[in-house]
């Protein structure tokens, strides 16, 4: 799937070609050679088919030229203290991956081919700095196709992959949207390969996370709050035209969708991680009722089936609590165009078909609590429920489930009270129908929270906390 350059990028690109260099300057400096002069004179200002032939008469001294060779420094070691022929050189050589692919192959082939580029990456702690911009978007197009044709430089690419992802991150972690659409759009260029992804989820907490934020953001939840997401608001139409919440863009929010596709491909790597550090499910839910375009719902509809069938044990489960079953009704009921968003869409009712078909409201409270969230689903407030599966749910796997409770009753939910509340209820429920069992809940510490929430502001969360008190007092004067 190919991107038009980044806009920020094109600008610094022509306003760099328009700029005229001192050359026969830098070759009285000494800064190049004559050699050095022809050569980029001959392929400077001409039509591309001339530069082509050019390139491909001479094609290994224009390598050289570019990356050093033959005991001769590259043209950017030689200038490394002329930035202007710096930043020449770098978009001229970007033209010339992108016009000539032979040349492309060709530059790959060369002993060091990423060693000139790598220390320009570090040329400013500035993010906003030309020449590590110019950089990276060299380095970005020659790693594509470094891993994706048959090369004897795989260590090369495992010592320079690294560096460029944690130089887009700084740029990703930008306030500014356009230096954020260069990072998310150069990330895209390398993620083509297993290896590229494996490398990206390695780096995560550079790479991914502050991909996160921008959806966390354009989906109306901050970083850490997660009340919005499962109360389903807020409604696109309370943003502006041409973004979502948070002031997100649709083209940034398109490509850090198109980001988070290319990793699902290793969804069995990437899977469990991103349910557990960032509740992925229920993020994509949120995104895909508000997605205003069916480019970015054919992306979260494809990226939700490839995480989905690779980890069905564990994911099936939080987009059923996600509600994610009736949003498909939804989203089919908007008579999509898209062939593949066709396709994914009725692959993902499928598999929730088929899982909801053997799923028992147990089964629906147990994954509740595994999620880490609770919300007042039907099982909650159901005196049947608690009566056939308190036991139940006290025993299962030696007590994992209430334990799970504790810790999510040990958070102090300041975004999201009713969570407090909810657990609340739980404890009440569970020490009325198993009260031999209270011991138990109390060395995991839900007495002793319960009677602490009695002292919480807000109302409902001290009722609850109350009534289990309530509950735990009617057997005060029973041996436990």
């Amino acid at each position: 799937m190919s991107l038009d350059p980044p806009t920020y990028i094109l600008s610094l690109q022509n306003n760099i070609r328009a700029r005229p260099i001192s050359w026969e300057g830098a070759v009285r400096a000494k800064t190049i050679t004559d050699a050095d002069l022809r050569k980029i004179k001959s392929i400077d200002k001409v039509r591309k088919e001339t530069r082509r032939q050019t390139i491909e008469a001479d094609t290994e001294g224009f390598c050289s030229l570019l990356l050093g060779g033959n005991g001769s420094p590259s043209i950017f070691e030689a200038a490394a203290k002329r930035p202007d022929i710096t930043q020449y050189m770098l978009v001229l050589t970007g033209d010339l991956i992108d016009d000539i692919p032979t040349f492309t192959t060709a530059l790959i082939k060369h002993p060091a081919p990423f060693r000139p580029f790598l220390p320009l990456l570090k040329a400013s702690p500035n993010v906003e700095e030309t020449i590590p911009l110019l950089a990276s978007a060299v380095l970005s197009s020659l790693l594509s196709t470094a891993l994706t044709v048959p090369t004897k430089n795989t260590s090369q690419i495992d010592e320079a992959l690294p560096k460029l992802y944690s130089n887009l991150s700084a740029l990703a972690k930008s306030s500014d949207a356009g230096l954020q659409d260069i990072a998310v759009q150069e990330y895209s260029v390398v993620l083509r390969t297993k290896k590229s992804r494996e490398i990206f989820w390695n780096q995560r907490s550079e790479t991914l996370n502050p991909l996160i934020d921008i959806l966390r953001a354009a989906a109306g939840a901050a970083k850490d709050t997660d009340s919005t997401l499962w109360s389903g608001s807020p409604s696109i139409r309370s943003v502006p035209e041409g973004s979502l919440a948070g002031g997100v863009g649709l083209q940034l929010l398109y490509h850090v969708l198109l980001v988070l596709w290319q990793l699902s491909f290793e969804g069995q790597l990437v899977g469990d991680g991103l349910h557990d550090e960032h509740d992925i499910i229920i993020l994509y839910v949120q995104l895909l009722r508000l997605s205003p375009k069916e480019k970015t719902t054919r992306l979260l509809l494809s990226t939700l089936s490839n995480l989905l069938s690779s980890n069905p044990k564990t994911l099936l489960p939080a987009a059923v609590l996600a509600r994610l079953p009736p949003l498909l009704s939804n989203i089919q009921s908007r008579h999509l165009t898209d062939p593949d968003a066709l396709e994914d869409l009725n692959a993902l009712r499928g598999l929730l078909d088929d899982y909801t078909k053997t799923q028992t409201t147990f089964d629906e409270y147990a994954a509740e609590l595994q999620s880490g969230h609770l919300r007042w689903s039907p099982p909650h407030r159901n005196p049947t429920f608690w009566r056939e599966n308190a036991h139940r749910i006290l025993e299962e796997n030696k007590g994992e489930l209430p334990r799970k409770l504790a810790e999510i009753m040990s958070k102090s939910w300041e975004t999201d009270k009713q969570v407090l509340a909810i657990g609340c209820n739980d404890v009440a429920c569970l020490v009325k129908e198993v009260p031999e069992k209270r011991a138990m809940l109390e060395k995991m510490g839900l007495k002793g929270r319960v009677m602490e929430l009695m002292q919480e502001p807000d109302e409902t969360v001290r009722w609850e906390s109350l009534r289990a008190v309530g509950e735990w007092l009617r057997y005060s004067f029973e041996g436990k």
